[in-house]
């Protein structure tokens, strides 16, 4: 999953619901931006927190799923050698009885 995109959505999100909602109440235009480029700085940084939280969650689940990938390719090349020697004292014990 791709995150590269989360902060700006989050922040440009947050801008325009609050920049509406400031419309609507009649804020000053100078309050407006200041409020406006506080809040689009706080939700960056929260989106910044949110992306890495994520990341790491997607680094341990990729950790996990290739030890799990190690230890059944593991334990596959384990179940085929004896399989092998028992095929081998299979065929010899079938020619005997034949």
């Amino acid at each position: 999953m791709k995150t590269r995109m989360i902060p700006p959505i989050l922040m440009l999100s947050a801008g325009a619901i609050c920049s509406i909602v400031m419309f609507l109440k009649q804020y000053e235009l100078k309050q407006l931006l200041i409020v406006l480029l506080a809040v689009l700085v706080v939700f960056y940084i929260a989106g910044l927190g949110i992306k890495a939280i994520m990341e790491s969650f997607r680094q341990a689940n990729e950790a996990r799923v290739a030890e799990e990938g190690e230890v059944i390719e593991k334990e596959a090349g384990e179940a085929e050698e004896p399989a092998e020697e028992g095929t081998a004292e299979d065929e010899a014990g079938q020619a005997e009885k034949e």
